[in-house]
């Protein structure tokens, strides 16, 4: 059993000096045995194979084996509660996108967790939302006035797909449809892979989702990316312009897809888990490869993290409100 801890022992502080973290006094203890990664949704997603890069390089740091456990069900909620229900003790951590902790608390009426449940650790990427139509909408549309301007030409026809009804995209669009005042059908999809193919094929006029979606197609001419919704424009899309940029100022919003532990972890276990997250974050290989998603990795620090988390949530209960958005209604 010595024999065993001392070898636990020294593959860590090997592993940690690899990161440059061999100065943390987490090492001067064996590392766990597995960490399980739980994802609240299906494999072959964008957030489990970000789960999945991050766990290869915390594996032999954070734990000996990793796990990344995919329960998908009731758009997310499933693995929020799987981490409500797990030990504090480090080995379980869970990967979601925000709305699952910022948009449900105020579009359901009764949720089987909290945000008392979690303890934000840190963000590991974050991606802009975009406005993007198709063949269905005149080749002379390319921005949101424009788009503005045909809707209201041709009441009924402006229909907008989104990844999930409720979804950070959805009440974006919506919003943006309340301000601008034109009719607009929202179609609601089991996440993004149904819609954008609705979108290229001419079946439905728009979408908005995650811009890693149409990256591609909008270079290729197949979908025209109207707006994005981050704070400025992005470095993937440089051409499009924000919502803000074109007038509507209250849809801005670059969502995050976070780590979290269990409330019940206590602060050394908060404190180890958020530097090694940041240390692997930070590796060059890790944006190279996420980059052809769209997205952007974000590292911050457990207080930054515990501040975007209250600000958004403020945010998306602003959205929730003025559409009169009910999840469960």
């Amino acid at each position: 059993m010595m024999k065993s801890r001392r070898q636990a022992l020294i593959q860590g502080a090997s592993a940690a000096a690899a990161l440059g973290l061999g100065h943390l006094p987490a090492f001067a203890q064996a590392i766990p045995d597995t960490l399980r990664i739980v994802v609240g949704f299906p494999p072959g997603g964008t957030t489990d194979a970000f789960a999945r890069r991050i766990g290869e390089k915390l594996r032999g740091v954070y734990a000996t084996n990793i796990i990344v456990e995919n329960r998908p069900g009731a758009g997310g909620q499933i693995g929020v509660s799987t981490l409500k229900a797990a030990a504090g003790d480090g080995a379980t951590m869970l990967y979601t996108p925000a709305s699952m902790l910022t948009v449900y608390p105020h579009s359901y009426s009764k949720l089987p967790y909290s945000q008392a449940d979690v303890a934000p650790i840190s963000i590991g990427h974050a991606t802009d939302h975009a406005f993007v139509v198709g063949p269905a909408v005149p080749a002379e549309v390319t921005n949101l006035r424009q788009y503005v301007a045909w809707a209201k030409a041709n009441p009924g026809k402006a229909t907008v797909g989104n990844p999930g009804a409720g979804s950070m995209p959805h009440l974006l669009a919506g919003r943006f449809a309340q301000i601008a005042d034109i009719q607009s059908l929202n179609v609601p999809f089991a996440g993004s892979g149904p819609g954008v193919p609705q979108v290229l094929g001419g079946q439905i006029t728009s979408m908005s989702s995650p811009l890693g979606d149409w990256i591609q197609h909008h270079a290729n001419g197949r979908a025209r990316i109207l707006a994005t919704s981050g704070p400025n424009r992005s470095t993937f899309v440089p051409n499009v312009p924000t919502y803000r940029e074109q007038g509507f100022d209250e849809l801005v919003m670059r969502e995050w897809f976070g780590f979290f532990l269990p409330a019940t972890a206590p602060a050394a276990i908060r404190d180890r888990a958020s530097n090694l997250l940041r240390a692997a974050l930070n590796q060059p290989d890790v944006a190279e490869a996420v980059a052809p998603l769209g997205v952007q990795v974000t590292p911050t620090t457990q207080e930054q993290f515990a501040e975007r988390l209250r600000a958004d949530t403020e945010f998306a209960g602003r959205l929730v409100k003025a559409l009169g958005f009910r999840a469960d209604s």
